[in-house]
């Protein structure tokens, strides 16, 4: 194995109203409020042909997650087996990335950079958003 380190530098931040990760669905389609992705004013160029009504996945950086975890009860529920953090979704695992698949529902320009609008997005207020990926259809539509 190298020992390279790799630099991950966000391309903006989620604006939501989920402040604490008690208060947060364990996945988007579970009851997330829409949210904000506010993107850095160099990133514009990157949203060109983007348009709301869009399916996207959103790649963030779970900064508020436990790196050292290797184990997990699955959901938090205690009456499950432990199981590794490989096979579950827990944002608490070594290098926590975060994959959210959203629906844009608006994009505005803003002096602070573009903003847009998404749904089921379970990440907390101030998340670093690291990268957003189309969601890919038929081979023919690519």
């Amino acid at each position: 194995m190298s020992d390279a380190m790799y630099a991950v530098e966000p391309i903006g931040r989620v604006e939501s109203p989920l402040v604490a990760r008690e208060d947060a669905p364990r996945q988007g389609d579970e009851g997330a409020p829409e949210a904000w992705l506010v993107l850095r004013p160099d990133m514009a160029e990157g949203l060109r042909g983007l348009l709301p009504g869009t399916e996207v996945l959103v790649l963030t950086w779970l900064d508020r997650a436990d790196r050292g975890r290797l184990v997990v009860h699955p959901r938090g529920d205690l009456a499950r087996a432990p199981q590794g953090v490989f096979t579950t979704r827990s944002p608490d695992r070594p290098n926590p990335v975060g994959l959210h698949r959203v629906r844009v529902t608006a994009i505005e320009p803003a002096p602070d950079g573009p903003r847009l609008r998404v749904t089921d997005l379970e990440a907390l207020d101030g998340t670093p958003v690291v990268d957003i990926k189309p969601l890919l259809g038929d081979i023919a539509d690519r």
